[in-house]
């Protein structure tokens, strides 16, 4: 742990900046979703995309994982702007990054280890017997080792976002993207992963890039968000400290589940 002194006050000094976004501004058509976007991720952190539905949380995803390019700005992804990248070394700034989808986007066909060993079979050369011993144990990551051979149809909702995010893990990413990993989750369920999520973050030390409306969850699992609304941030920091502390009116009905007056 690197500590700081400040005034006599002995701090934690912050990671380094694993993510950087700068001046990201992105349209569908005609039409502007986001403008002139910034912000840091520092490494190892559990950080939150938040903002009501159509605010632009599922575009400022695709443009971090390289599936649309920004109208402008620039996607650093430790050090490197994935905006600029093209070929090969575009493929190597996306190696650093694990993606779970919304609907987990596991293969039916494939039981729960087949989907896991998948990334490793398609992007990686190493033996058979070492990609089954990594993708089993990416399935007991997240408490699956019992249902390997299962198939996605036959487990529970819960039970296909936990093995969507053993897949995501295949390659070892520094970065973890979960976009919308409560959605459709009964509470237990949700709180659950909520845990897994927290003790991924500090036993693998990976950071986490949550995109979520669910409160409960940013409150349980982010370190820090943003908050995404009329295409720009509107807040950045602890969400405990912004529900209890803005003093922006939108941001404080945001957090506290004010409906409109």
């Amino acid at each position: 742990m690197c500590l700081l002194r400040v005034g006599g006050v002995v701090m934690k000094a912050p990671a380094p900046i694993i993510v950087r976004v700068e001046s990201l501004t992105a349209q569908y058509g005609e039409h502007i979703i986001l403008e002139d976007i910034h912000f840091d991720v520092h490494r190892g952190e559990v950080f939150a995309i938040l903002g009501g539905s159509g605010e632009g949380k599922t575009t400022l995803l695709r443009c971090m994982i390289g599936l649309m390019e920004p109208l402008k700005g620039a996607i650093f992804i430790d050090g490197k702007n994935l905006v600029q990248t093209q070929g090969e070394d575009r493929l190597a700034v996306l190696s650093h990054m694990g993606v779970m989808f919304q609907s987990g986007a596991l293969l039916g066909s494939m039981t729960l280890l087949e989907n896991v060993r998948l990334p490793l079979e398609e992007l990686t050369h190493l033996p058979k017997e070492v990609i089954d011993a990594i993708a089993r144990n990416k399935l007991a990551l997240v408490s699956l080792s019992d249902y390997a051979d299962y198939y996605p149809a036959e487990i529970s909702g819960g039970m296909v976002k936990r093995a969507a995010i053993a897949r995501a893990m295949a390659l070892e990413p520094s970065i973890l993207f979960l976009d919308e990993p409560s959605a459709g989750l009964d509470p237990i369920t949700s709180a659950q992963l909520d845990q897994l999520i927290v003790e991924l973050s500090k036993t693998v030390g990976m950071t986490i890039i949550v995109v979520t409306h669910e409160l409960p969850s940013v409150f349980a699992i982010a370190e820090r968000c943003i908050l995404l609304h009329d295409k720009k941030i509107v807040a950045i920091g602890n969400p405990m400290a912004l529900k209890q502390q803005s003093e922006n009116a939108w941001v404080n009905q945001f957090f506290n589940r004010k409906p409109e007056p």
